[in-house]
């Protein structure tokens, strides 16, 4: 549920057919022209789709032989034939069948692992123990159609397009309800000499009204070009983008300055020079005053810096995270309380998430569930986070968010939430949780969706609108020094934080 594996810790670019890289964080708004390959973009069904719970050791798994055969996903609309000679995924919708371009090597990723289901014709495929379960009934055959190779025409594209959101969108009541009746009267436009760029532009301004952080849809092709669809800016990045304006400079340029003044107003301001700098430069810890830790996220990944077109593993993310959480927590064990800030965490796995908060737990407490839309007959799968031997801290702890704070950022927040010793300080959360599902179109466009649903423990579910603080603070400020209000806002909050007979901070 991560935007990018690796997170991104800056801002992306925002404007309409600007060039850009083509990535999985959502950032943007209006249809934009950029780098990137279609490959890239379709790769993503592994590496952006479940990124907050895609695992690396799937690979060496061995799979039962009663597996092999043809099995049709429970929501997700996947057909997934296993054979002795790998893994084959097709695209399923009511309006047609088309395969995925990822290798077996791939898609062992996602699909290695197996648990039993209630009956022998159904099975449960995962990435590993304790992630994501993806539920699937046996077919007899693969549909005739799935493996047939023509052009789609525009019409056809339309309709595959529609079929895909209308089968798996979780969030139109929230977000449009009217969303796909409206799509529905400009299926009328689609004529067969459409042109690729007009086809995306067509669904490009469709998918304006959803505002999802989870929705994205890609291009690279000969007939239009490369073309990204991104979610329009709001709260915090609109603010931003606002700045720009006043400033005559290039969105870009503020955003990137921003993050720069958000590092370096932690490092000086917050943590007094005395602080770290660690992870890829994606944590940072220190004393934001007396016997007050604090601990910021930038991401939930992206903490090993990996070579240009590569993604590092979870498991390689994990063990870059758990050495620096082992110093961090090791230093706080003189702490009466801690601030663990991600008001600007951009995302990442799941599993990072989960592995963080289980650091701020002393029993075994039941977190949250997540289903998806579609899975028929499928309980919620609950996830429960476990106590840790490595250094740990149970003693008060303050999670700051803000509207930036997304997805896997979200999750950790979610989790938190469920811990007695955790308020949650700040602003809401952005409100986008679902993972992302990456789906190819059959033309090699990539469209991406928000398919699932994140509950708390009570049965609510904060997607579409975030996660509210128990306690309210201005994170951000009002855009009248955007550079500065952060590490003010948080300079405050720990000294308010100082227990009472402890040295007041200089």
């Amino acid at each position: 549920m991560m935007s990018p594996v690796g997170g991104q810790a800056t801002p992306t670019p925002r404007e309409v057919y600007s060039a850009r890289p083509a990535s999985s964080r959502p950032a943007g708004g209006g249809v934009s022209a950029g780098g990137g390959s279609r490959r890239n973009a379709i790769l993503l069904v592994l590496a952006g789709l479940l990124a907050a719970c895609a695992t690396p050791h799937a690979t060496a798994k061995a799979r039962a032989r009663d597996a092999d055969g043809v099995w049709r996903s429970r929501g997700y609309g996947w057909l997934l034939t296993v054979s002795p000679e790998g893994l084959r995924l097709h695209h399923e919708t009511a309006a047609g069948c088309h395969p995925d371009p990822s290798s077996s090597t791939e898609l062992e990723e996602m699909f290695g692992g197996q648990e039993p289901g209630p009956s022998a014709d159904v099975r449960d495929f995962l990435a590993a123990p304790g992630e994501t379960r993806y539920r699937f009934d046996r077919l007899a055959a693969l549909p005739a159609d799935c493996d047939t190779h023509r052009a789609w025409s525009a019409l056809e594209l339309f309709d595959v397009f529609r079929a895909t959101f209308a089968e798996h969108y979780a969030s139109f009541p929230r977000r449009d309800p009217d969303w796909l009746a409206r799509l529905d009267a400009q299926r009328s436009r689609v004529t067969p000499d459409m042109d690729g760029r007009a086809l995306f532009t067509l669904f490009a301004d469709a998918l304006r009204s959803l505002n999802d952080a989870h929705v994205e849809l890609l291009a690279d092709d000969a007939a239009s070009d490369t073309l990204t669809y991104e979610a329009r800016p709001t709260g915090t990045f609109a603010m931003l983008d606002q700045t720009a304006v006043a400033m005559a400079r290039p969105a870009r340029d503020v955003q990137r300055e921003w993050m720069r003044a958000y590092r370096d107003g932690i490092l000086q301001t917050v943590l007094r020079g005395e602080g770290h700098h660690v992870a890829n430069q994606r944590i940072l810890w220190g004393f934001a005053a007396p016997r007050v830790a604090y601990l910021n996220l930038l991401t939930m990944g992206g903490f090993v810096a990996a070579a240009e077109g590569q993604t590092s593993t979870l498991a390689q993310e994990l063990a870059a995270l758990e050495p620096v959480l082992d110093e961090a927590l090791t230093a706080f064990a003189g702490a009466d309380v801690l601030v663990l800030d991600v008001s600007n965490n951009r995302g990442g796995h799941d599993a990072v998430a989960r592995a963080i908060a289980e650091r701020f737990t002393a029993q075994p407490r039941r977190a949250y569930t997540k289903w998806a839309t579609g899975a028929k007959d499928v309980p919620p799968q609950v996830f429960t986070l476990q106590p840790t031997p490595r250094p740990s801290f149970h003693g008060p702890v303050y999670v700051v968010t803000s509207d930036v704070t997304v997805s896997a950022g979200e999750v950790l927040t979610l989790a938190l939430r469920a811990l007695p010793n955790v308020v949650q300080v700040g602003t809401a959360t952005r409100g986008a949780f679902s993972d992302m599902l990456v789906k190819p179109l059959p033309n090699g466009w990539t469209v991406h969706l928000s398919n699932e649903h994140y509950a708390d423990m009570t049965g609510q579910d904060f997607e579409a609108r975030g996660l509210p603080p128990q306690r309210p603070l201005d994170v951000f400020g009002d855009g009248k020094d955007p550079w500065h209000a952060h590490a003010r806002a948080l300079r405050a909050l720990a000294d308010s934080l100082v227990p009472p007979g402890a040295k007041p901070t200089p």
